[in-house]
């Protein structure tokens, strides 16, 4: 079992496109990148905690590969919004990748540059690449949030 960490603004909806992908065996939506033990929510919405609304996914690379799962973390969300994605405003909701490994940090790295490149983007790609830190699980009523609103 693998572990991917991102960040692409409102995790709820992030967390739903994952749920989607063969080979993605659990994804769970928190918080991470922060200087604060155990943040809630209102902490990380006041924007004083420095943490990032993210997703970690467990996925078997043997079904799926970590750069797949990178295709679908640029397709998912805009990576040239500095600190936003759509109306939300702030530092936690800014486009994060958090490596579990220096395989992944080469490929997340890899994968930013070619999409750069690649045209299919407006702009320079603001996207914080930074080694995996404390994840915080986020408060039970935001796991599968979306689905449970029927909207998953």
């Amino acid at each position: 079992m693998e572990k991917a960490t991102f960040g692409a603004g409102c995790f709820w909806g992030v967390e739903a496109t994952f749920r989607r992908i063969d080979g993605v065996n659990d994804v769970a939506v928190g918080y991470s990148g922060g200087n604060s033990r155990n943040p809630t929510y209102e902490n990380v919405c006041g924007g004083n905690t420095g943490h990032a609304e993210v997703v970690e996914v467990d996925f078997d690379l043997e079904r799926v590969s970590y750069r797949r799962l990178l295709d679908i973390f640029w397709a998912c969300h805009d990576p040239t919004q500095l600190n936003r994605q759509g109306w939300d405003i702030g530092s936690q909701y800014r486009s994060a990748i958090f490596f579990h490994s220096p395989d992944q940090e080469a490929v997340a790295r890899a994968s930013m540059e070619s999409l750069q490149g690649s045209g299919k983007v407006n702009g320079n790609i603001v996207t914080d690449i930074s080694p995996a830190s404390d994840f915080w699980r986020a408060e039970d009523y935001h796991q599968r949030y979306l689905e449970k609103q029927g909207r998953g």
